[in-house]
């Protein structure tokens, strides 16, 4: 999940904003915890398209 989407329960901002030390403290941790948080929901399936479209290719390269 990315965190442009979250609400901080602190302030009721989002959280990308930073407007309150609770909002700075997570916006931190969730870019430094996960490289895969950028992701968008498109990418993703992108991303899931290309590796389905791999093994596809694999299996029917060993078939012949």
């Amino acid at each position: 999940m990315t965190y442009d989407r979250l609400v901080c329960a602190n302030c009721a901002a989002p959280v990308s904003e930073g407007r309150c030390p609770v909002c700075r403290a997570n916006r931190e941790r969730l870019q430094q915890g996960n490289p895969f948080a950028a992701l968008t929901p498109a990418a993703l399936i992108a991303l899931l398209a290309v590796l389905v479209a791999a093994l596809a290719l694999l299996a029917a390269h060993q078939t012949a």
